[in-house]
């Protein structure tokens, strides 16, 4: 099953959250918050402006980004999550330096 996002919609895969801490303490599956990192797994076609142009996606697919721990929808598709969330809930891109 394939999930194809509409407008300026973005599907990101949840990078796993650390399951231990800077100083070596294991994290219990029950204390991890929910990673606000992922990698873009499709985009739409871009939001339709008030003169009918299409706007396209700052991201693309592959991109790792960063958003809110409390952005976008939970979906799961053959039993995996994913997050759908629009394109202004993702507050970065991750770029080499």
């Amino acid at each position: 099953m394939k999930l194809r996002p509409l407008r300026d919609n973005v599907l990101i895969k949840r990078t796993e959250a650390d399951s231990e801490t800077a100083g070596g303490l294991i994290i219990p599956d029950d204390a991890k918050t929910k990673s606000q990192h992922g990698e873009v797994l499709a985009v739409g076609p871009g939001k339709f402006l008030d003169n009918g142009e299409r706007r396209p996606l700052g991201v693309k697919v592959g991109d790792v980004v960063y958003f809110s721990a409390y952005a976008g929808h939970e979906v799961e598709l053959e039993g995996e999550p994913y997050v759908l969330m629009e394109e202004t809930d993702i507050a970065g891109v991750v770029e080499e330096l």
